[in-house]
């Protein structure tokens, strides 16, 4: 097996986490890396530090549609245009690029709202790259793609200060 498949998911803090870490990681041995981010603009602690690390190429999601339950279907069509879009650049870059690692943020989030096809991400996977591990994130991934994983993680909410009235702080949710 020259390269696998990774899924960090569940209703605790450190999905995301976990990828930028894997990324810096990869990246410090010398691979290269391409970072999607769907959902969430470039307005983090993470892409800033990212962005200054050789080797790993960042791709904020550069459109906020807000809570998936507050669109409108005008909206949705336009956010499953542009995020079909998106994904679809993202999937040409990593084979064009020469990545060793790809890693799709919040992709679980877009596929389940029916933004992305998920069939697109599997046949993706299943052709990728000779060589090209991919890491995705979110919450809920399907069985096919919990298949087609080699490394499953569900990371578990335990207490979480959100539960307390204590809002996202720069620099450690974002």
């Amino acid at each position: 097996m020259d390269s696998c498949v990774h899924i960090y998911c569940g209703e605790g803090k450190g999905k995301t986490t976990t990828a930028v870490g894997l990324a810096v990681r990869a990246a410090g041995c010398g691979r290269k890396v391409l970072l999607t981010r769907f959902l969430k603009t470039d307005h983090s602690g993470e892409v800033a530090a990212l962005r200054l690390i050789p080797g790993i190429s960042v791709t904020p999601c550069e459109k906020s549609f807000g809570f998936f339950f507050r669109m409108t279907d005008e909206q949705k069509k336009e956010a499953a245009v542009y995020y079909t879009e998106l994904l679809d650049m993202t999937l040409r870059k990593a084979v064009d690029g020469a990545f060793d690692l790809l890693v799709l943020d919040e992709i679980m989030a877009v596929m389940n709202y029916g933004l992305v096809r998920e069939e697109t991400v599997r046949d993706f996977i299943t052709g990728r790259p000779s060589g090209l591990e991919v890491v995705m994130t979110g919450r809920g991934p399907s069985e096919e793609l919990i298949s087609l994983a080699d490394y499953v993680s569900e990371i578990q909410k335990i207490k979480h200060p959100y539960d307390q009235g204590i809002q996202a702080r720069e620099g450690i949710e974002y």
